[in-house]
């Protein structure tokens, strides 16, 4: 057994929180000291950031209240250098932090910077005091029934245009998609959503990209020009180039590249989980979600803890399970997957689909609540797949952008 072994998390998102909670809890015998670094003090709830967007309080989590009496250590600063040879993690450019070994959990947010004017009149979602500008920006136009425009029809960009145009019938709100709303959902779940669209009046405009950002309007690649009082740009994703920087092996986005045990192919002793990893399974690449970000952080607290141990571990398998979409505070629509993401022919929607996506979003917290006296299981494995179990764990499948603020 390693003893004193020397553990730092990077980014206390939804994966580096959890790695680090069950970390704590699988290694509380062995001597480890663990360290969580995070820039701000607050955990975010990425899943319904699209909630303080529409003007909704939530609660306020802070992170050393979620950690108490777990023994880990709470640093808040930014990482600002890793230095892979020397076992070294820098945070604001003077405090080192030693490591055996290091979790690299820094996430991912939303790019508005690969559209001209997006980086200068557009909101994101990237932080709760950006989402409540925003929110009160949209107040303030449902008053007068300006317009907004939500850029990007994933699942981010519709659950944030319902959610504006349930809290602010006033609100003229127009949603800017490359394809059509809800298209990697089966048939029946991508009719229910336009039927939800329609009943909330959210104009559609589709198949078209937006060329550009301007104070009062967005004009599309088609040479059309759509008014907009405020843009929320909710499309586009990047990471830190910390890891790149730090001469860690990178794709061409910046995530780590890791091996079939999640660990850097170029430097074994840094673990890299959630939307900062590059994860290839055999059905393909896993996707930027809490719905696998999740089970990373598991399977990492648990390889951890096994090397410490030297024990053996075995590879990380997994496979996606569902896509929960909320349409406003009174309806869903659920859409059941294959492990690729590949719509099956079950959905759920109305009230009991309200109800799973509660449990969805609520799940994180209630995970790292259990996870501090048990193994709370995220996933199981079966076979060549590992998939999400029934209970309260880990319900979640959009990106989540899992970086601290």
């Amino acid at each position: 057994m390693n003893s004193n072994h020397r553990i730092v998390v990077l980014g206390a998102g939804y994966t580096g929180m959890f790695t680090a909670i069950r970390l704590a809890h699988r290694t509380r015998r062995t001597g480890t000291e663990i360290t969580l670094v995070n820039p701000s003090s607050r955990f975010v709830e990425r899943l319904r950031m699209h909630q303080i967007a529409a003007g909704q309080e939530l609660a306020d989590h802070r992170i050393s209240d979620l950690l108490a009496g777990t023994g880990v250590t709470f640093v808040q600063g930014t990482a600002t250098a890793i230095d892979p040879e020397a076992r070294r993690a820098t945070i604001d450019g003077h405090l080192s932090l030693r490591y055996d070994t290091l979790v690299y959990a820094l996430g991912s947010w939303t790019d508005a910077g690969n559209v001209p004017g997006a980086d200068v009149y557009a909101f994101t979602l990237n932080s709760p005091e950006i989402a409540g500008r925003f929110a009160a920006r949209a107040a303030e136009l449902a008053r007068s029934g300006g317009t907004v425009t939500v850029c990007g029809g994933g699942l981010t960009g519709i659950e944030a245009a319902t959610e504006l145009a349930e809290a602010h019938p006033g609100l003229n709100v127009t949603l800017i998609s490359t394809e059509d709303p809800g298209a990697m959902m089966g048939d029946k779940a991508r009719a229910y959503l336009r039927r939800a669209l329609d009943r909330l009046g959210i104009t559609v405009t589709s198949g078209v990209r937006v060329a550009r950002v301007l104070a009062d309007a967005v004009q599309l690649t088609d040479g059309r020009t759509i008014r907009s009082d405020a843009c929320l740009w909710t499309t586009g994703v990047k990471v830190s180039p910390l890891a790149t920087d730090s001469k860690i092996a990178t794709d061409d986005r910046g995530l780590i590249l890791t091996d079939a045990t999640l660990r850097s192919v170029s430097h074994p002793d840094i673990h890299a989980v959630g939307d900062a990893a590059s994860v290839r399974m055999t059905w393909g690449q896993l996707h930027g979600s809490c719905q696998s970000g999740l089970p990373t952080a598991q399977y990492t607290a648990d390889t951890i803890a096994r090397l410490v141990r030297g024990k053996s571990v075995k590879p990380f398998r997994f496979g996606y399970f569902h896509q929960p979409l909320s349409l406003g505070r009174r309806d869903a629509v659920i859409q059941f997957t294959k492990a690729d993401f590949t719509p099956v022919r079950w959905h759920l929607t109305g009230r009991a689909a309200v109800m799973y996506k509660e449990l969805v979003s609520g799940s994180p917290l209630m995970t790292y609540r259990y996870s501090k006296h048990m193994n709370m299981t995220t996933f199981v494995s079966k076979g060549a797949t590992a998939f999400c179990q029934s209970g309260a764990a880990s319900l979640i499948s959009r990106p989540c952008n899992s970086r601290g603020d």
